[in-house]
């Protein structure tokens, strides 16, 4: 996508998504969430074609310009917003879907210096919240809301809302959803395992002695026969 198109449609997304957008010319000059896309997205052309030092330099002037922080590396997809901005920070292996909006204060971030995928993978049409931090290499699925100031650790599926800290989810489709119960539906069942476990043990008992009497008949004919 070139420049000119890419500056068309963050104006467009910016007045679907935010209220408070008045004119093009004011979204143009004035929104540091534009920006700091338009310069990601030139730093990331620039890292993809193994261009040395200037993708890096490019993301730190608009860091400073801007607020928001998106390391060269970072892939974001189409129609990405971010209102607000500032403190804004996007980890170098990032993964960011369609339709994604972020608010101010928003880290998808590290846990560590573990080498490789080390930052979230976001699915399309995922809002996170003001503050929201969604750190390590989770996924988060499609259409999931996090709300404010939420610290996400673990994987998140589609259609749900996350809340707190550690992020729990309190919906998914749109119900409400006790976060306990959630994550009792998703765990194992140990008195299923344990009876699995003894019927496999019984059967294999079975076997032997089954093995243990062919023998024993096998030996007392040959017995006869002598």
């Amino acid at each position: 996508m070139g420049l000119v198109s890419e500056i068309r449609q963050q104006v467009k997304v910016a007045k679907e998504r935010d209220p408070a957008a008045i004119s093009t010319m004011e979204i143009i000059f004035t929104y540091a969430g534009l920006h700091a896309v338009i310069n990601h997205r030139t730093a990331n052309w620039l890292l993809r074609h193994k261009i040395p030092f200037i993708p890096r330099w490019i993301s730190q002037v608009s860091r400073f310009f801007t607020g928001i922080e998106i390391h060269p590396g970072a892939q974001i997809g189409q129609r990405f917003f971010i209102d607000h901005g500032m403190g804004v920070v996007i980890g170098e292996t990032t993964r960011i879907g369609d339709d994604v909006t972020l608010y101010q204060g928003v880290t998808l971030g590290g846990t560590g210096k573990q080498k490789g995928k080390r930052h979230p993978t976001i699915g399309d049409r995922v809002v996170i919240s003001a503050g929201a931090k969604v750190l390590g290499s989770i996924e988060i699925g499609n259409d999931v809301l996090i709300g404010a100031g939420a610290v996400v650790i673990k994987p998140v599926p589609d259609n749900c809302t996350v809340v707190g800290v550690p992020g729990k989810i309190v919906k998914v489709g749109g119900e409400k959803v006790l976060s306990d119960q959630f994550h009792r539906m998703n765990l194992p069942d140990p008195v299923n395992d344990v009876l699995s476990d003894c019927c496999a043990r019984i059967g294999f008992l079975e076997k032997e002695l089954k093995s243990l009497k062919k023998g024993k008949e096998n030996t007392e004919d040959d017995s006869q026969d002598l």
